[in-house]
């Protein structure tokens, strides 16, 4: 537990030392720092697998926060999120323990309907339906599934949530356990994207340059990847002509 602590403390530290960089939008080197159109800072701490958090405007944004997945992580360490979002209902995505951690008076928890109902509260939403939070953050849900025949039983489609984040003009695609489906090619200006790239669960390689290459994000980030090769994910999106910036996401 203290390794574990320690890890984060260095990582949130290092975003810290990230925050005196003023960035353009979209030029992202070794920190992971982002500014939107009226010059807000985006952040990102990277904890595990489909687990991170954004900053924004004094706002701690939480997505799939898991605990006891390996590494296990002690969300009482964290600040109490404003927002949490959760994708599905995989234990590998959606933890009640943590939910309630990092819940605190104003929290506000978006799911899929399969989440809110076994969790009892929070914010359902459906494929396709679009969410104001505040002035300057929508949230709009997305399709996430498998396409592959003998691996629609993993996530079926119009069950699980993506979700496309605008943080006062900054887009975030964060996709949640999906392949390359069709619906992708009507994501517009994506700044920021998070894909995964694990079989036979999500994407191969293969699929995860075709993803970039259907709605071009500037930047793509792989996660959810296991023990996908980082060099090959590398390469196909090199490939594909599209940023990729490898963090700890296995």
């Amino acid at each position: 537990m203290f390794k574990n602590t320690l890890s984060l403390l260095l990582v949130m530290l290092t975003c810290l030392s990230c925050n005196s960089k003023k960035t353009e939008q979209i030029n992202v080197g070794d920190n992971d720092v982002f500014t939107t159109k009226s010059g807000k800072e985006v952040s990102f701490i990277f904890i595990k697998h489909a687990s991170f958090v954004i900053n924004y405007d004094n706002l701690s944004i939480q997505i799939d926060p898991v605990s006891k997945m390996e590494p296990a992580t002690d969300y009482s360490t964290f600040p109490k999120a404003d927002f949490i979002f959760v994708t599905h209902e995989h234990f590998d995505h959606f933890d009640k323990d943590a939910i309630a951690a990092l819940t605190g008076e104003k929290t506000q928890v978006v799911l899929n309907k399969n989440c809110a109902e076994m969790l009892g509260n929070g914010t359902a939403m459906s494929n396709g339906e679009t969410l104001k939070l505040r002035d300057d953050i929508t949230v709009e849900a997305v399709p996430a599934y498998n396409t592959t025949p003998d691996r629609q039983k993993f996530h079926p489609k119009g069950r699980d949530n993506g979700y496309v984040i605008t943080l006062d003009g900054l887009r975030i695609y964060i996709a949640g356990d999906t392949e390359d489906i069709p619906e992708m090619e009507q994501l517009k200006d994506i700044d920021i994207a998070f894909l995964p790239c694990n079989q036979p669960y999500t994407m191969t390689p293969e699929q995860l340059a075709h993803a970039a290459t259907m709605f071009k994000p500037q930047v793509v980030y792989p996660y959810h990847f296991s023990d996908t090769p980082v060099d090959k994910m590398k390469k196909v999106l090199e490939g594909a002509k599209v940023k990729a910036v490898i963090r700890n996401m296995q």
